[in-house]
């Protein structure tokens, strides 16, 4: 790429690079705007081959399978390269064409692929016999001496993958389960799911701690208003002893009556007045 870059005014070149960095910062965390990036270096050089392929990415990630197609066959015709050949087969599948991906996967150009452009074609070719509904014939396809080998490439983790979900999907799940298993063994980096699938098939079910804390702040809370809920009933039933201690020693017609709440003489103090009256009058 930066040798193609050189073609390129300096201003030009630096502009056109700083893009593409960005596209390639992006385009796994936000590949909306890895896309939108690659519009800009599309448009200030289109002529690029680099510049192409990179539009192609951009716009695969974000599912703009048409736009990725015609990218990718711009940026092969610049360079004369088949190695994009896999992902512009992944494409057809895409825009829901799978007969043509498996077109793609007998054409002569699979044969100058390297040992990964080929096993991605393999890979490619699987998905879409499952597009068509047929499963055993994609179990078929990815049954390979690189599946097979004990050697652990970058591409391994994705085939044992590929092949053990073609297994679940056609119910073979001790099978499914083994190769779910093998593929974890490869997957260093996490690449896929395969620990979240064995899980699955194992019946054990994760518990999120963060959802757990959620909810168990919510539970407090939640106490916490049935508390005051108490306090509030607690207080209110104590309001209405008073007014009935009150009631007891009062009569409404009596000019001096005054409702506990309207009152401001604690009704203790008023019970103790009213028995010494009437001890004076004895």
């Amino acid at each position: 790429m930066r040798q193609e870059l050189l073609s390129l005014p300096k201003g030009l070149a630096e502009e056109v690079s700083r893009n593409l960095v960005m596209v390639a910062r992006l385009i796994d965390e936000d590949p909306e705007q890895a896309y939108a990036y690659a519009r800009i270096a599309l448009r200030l050089a289109s002529r690029v081959a680099a510049v192409r392929e990179a539009a192609g990415f951009a716009a695969y990630a974000t599912q703009k399978y048409s736009e990725a197609l015609a990218e990718f066959r711009a940026s092969k015709r610049m360079t004369g390269s088949v190695e994009l050949w896999p992902v512009m087969a992944d494409c057809e599948r895409g825009l829901g064409r799978p007969e043509r991906a498996l077109a793609m996967a007998g054409e002569p150009e699979v044969q100058k692929l390297d040992k990964a452009g080929q096993v991605e074609m393999r890979l490619v070719a699987a998905g879409a016999r499952r597009d068509m509904g047929e499963l055993d014939a994609a179990i078929v396809t990815l049954q390979s001496p690189e599946l097979a080998s004990n050697s652990v490439q970058p591409w391994t983790a994705r085939l044992r993958y590929a092949y053990a979900d073609a297994l679940l999907a056609a119910g073979r799940e001790d099978e499914a389960r083994e190769w779910f298993a093998k593929t974890l063994e490869a997957d260093k980096d996490g690449a896929t799911d395969a620990s979240d699938r064995l899980a699955e098939i194992d019946g054990v079910e994760f518990v999120d701690a963060a959802a757990v804390e959620e909810e168990e702040a919510a539970d407090l809370a939640d106490d916490l208003d049935d508390a005051d809920d108490e306090d509030e009933d607690e207080a209110e039933v104590a309001a209405a002893e008073r007014a009935a201690d009150q009631a007891e020693y009062y009569d409404e017609d009596d000019e001096e009556y005054e409702p506990l709440d309207e009152a401001d003489v604690d009704v203790t103090d008023e019970i103790v007045v009213v028995e010494d009256d009437e001890r004076d009058k004895a």
